[in-house]
């Protein structure tokens, strides 16, 4: 005579085995969320945490220049990138000094919103007397005053990206932009690059490795803003 166990306990079994396999496969998951750096609203990009293990990095034999390039193909961007490091990284006085040349720049041409203010009438309704001179020398003062420039500076991103290094762009904000004060300079448009990450899936020696391409968004334009 044959025993057949209730439905209830064989679902129960089958619950079970599914729950184990599901927290075993939990470090796996974890390398899924290293993948590359998390959406966010504020750039530039935070560092990622990384598992310290030395097992996840490429090899020597996986850092041929010749092939990674040819798989980032047209990506390659060299004023954003570098495979090397960059002279200046090291070299704090060289950074401040290209800061420095950087915020002594003359500001692009004017917008519009700074150009189209009318200066003749005060917000309580008086008229106001302005030379074309003074109004050009005021609204050139204000807009070198409120001017954001993206200050450039390189980071390592460290031995699983391809290229190694990004030319991450950075808001001024050393200083509040308004008049008076109280807006201070903030990002409100960003560049993508493509660079290639070192991606590893399942554990220690049964673990299967490879770059994939993932993107990197890039600070291009800040604006003073509340």
């Amino acid at each position: 005579m044959s025993f057949k166990p209730p439905t209830r306990s064989i679902k129960s079994i089958v619950l079970l085995v599914l729950s184990l396999g599901l927290f075993l496969l939990r470090p796996v998951a974890q390398h899924h969320l290293r993948l590359r750096p998390s959406p966010s609203e504020h750039l530039p990009v935070p560092d990622l945490k990384e598992d310290p293990d030395p097992e996840y990095d490429p090899r020597e034999q996986d850092l041929s220049e010749r092939t990674l390039r040819k798989k980032l193909g047209s990506n390659f961007d060299p004023n954003f990138m570098s495979i090397g490091m960059p002279p200046q990284f090291n070299s704090s006085s060289t950074a401040q000094a290209q800061q420095d040349a950087q915020l002594a720049r003359v500001p692009g041409p004017m917008p519009n919103d700074i150009k189209k203010l009318d200066l003749t009438e005060t917000p309580y309704g008086k008229r106001l007397k302005v030379g074309k001179k003074a109004r050009r020398k005021f609204l050139q003062l204000l807009w070198t005053y409120t001017y954001c420039p993206v200050l450039y500076t390189w980071k390592d991103l460290g031995a699983r990206f391809w290229p190694r290094y990004i030319k991450e762009g950075n808001c001024f904000n050393e200083r509040s932009c308004s008049f008076p004060e109280g807006m201070f300079c903030k990002p409100v448009k960003s560049v993508t690059k493509t660079f290639l990450r070192w991606y590893c899936q399942g554990f220690l020696r049964q673990k299967y490795c490879t770059w994939i391409p993932v993107q990197y968004p890039i600070i291009s334009e800040c604006k003073c803003s509340c």
